[in-house]
């Protein structure tokens, strides 16, 4: 599969999906939301996790503005709608697992290209920026749904009125991201993480992803309800059973995916 705008490989059964234009900090134009889209619905259909990462000293630096004639045009309404809209919805209802790895800077449509994953590991070096007041606009590309959920409204509506860089360590601390790691470890540690879940239950990821998320919308009853449902459906899977039977025979799981 040949794309222009980033690489896409599978190897282990982990899809990564690297955003290919360090020349503009992996900014993001037409070409490469389609191409995002492309790859992520590609990865979950052929791999067991999708990995997002970026080219380079940068992830993304959001919304390609570099192109000034082009810029001067933008419909920003029929841009998020029609190219934004579908690359976060594949990233959203991915099948599998999704990472973002982040290894430099997220700012604007590209911090929230990343905040968009199930799980957010940073290096150490990178930081967060919603730019989009700096330049009189509103965050989006998902920040006002992803902000208040992982980090609560006061510092959500800090972050997108002051437009301040929100290093990877306050990231973490806040709960805006799973984890930062040192700069040194980083490859090898999302990497690893991202085997650890292609190596795991796949049916069991998607609905740990399906009750977490509505969670936020259900009652208690609700919720609960839903948990004796989607374990229900967990416990007739083979990998339950070869989870069970791994455990008792103290040797680790051979899951079998889908």
């Amino acid at each position: 599969m040949n794309y222009d705008t980033i690489t896409f490989d599978i190897t282990d059964d982990i899809a990564t999906v690297t955003l290919n234009r360090p020349e503009v900090m992996n900014a993001l134009n037409t070409q490469m939301r389609a191409e995002i889209t492309d790859a992520v619905r590609e990865g979950g259909k052929s791999a067991r996790v999708v990995v997002l990462t970026g080219e380079g000293k940068s992830f993304c630096s959001g919304q390609d503005l570099g192109d000034r004639a082009n810029a001067a045009n933008l419909d920003l309404e029929r841009t998020l709608r029609d190219e934004y809209v579908p690359m976060l919805r594949a990233i959203y209802d991915c099948p599998v697992p999704t990472i973002s790895a982040v290894n430099g800077a997220a700012a604007g449509a590209g911090a929230n290209l990343a905040l968009a994953a199930d799980v957010v590991i940073a290096t150490e070096s990178a930081f967060f920026l919603q730019a989009f007041t700096r330049i009189g606009l509103i965050p989006d590309a998902g920040g006002t749904y992803y902000l208040p959920r992982q980090i609560g409204l006061a510092k959500a509506m800090g972050a997108a009125l002051f437009a301040d860089k929100i290093t990877a360590r306050q990231a973490d601390d806040w709960g805006m991201i799973y984890e930062a790691v040192p700069d040194a470890r980083f490859v090898d540690h999302w990497k690893s993480r991202a085997l650890h879940l292609a190596k795991g239950p796949t049916a069991a990821y998607q609905r740990v992803k399906q009750s977490i998320r509505e969670s936020f919308d259900n009652t208690l009853e609700d919720q609960l309800a839903l948990e004796a449902k989607l374990q229900g459906q967990c416990g007739q899977t083979r990998d339950f059973k070869e989870g069970v039977v791994a455990f008792l025979e103290k040797r680790p799981a051979q899951y079998e995916g889908r």
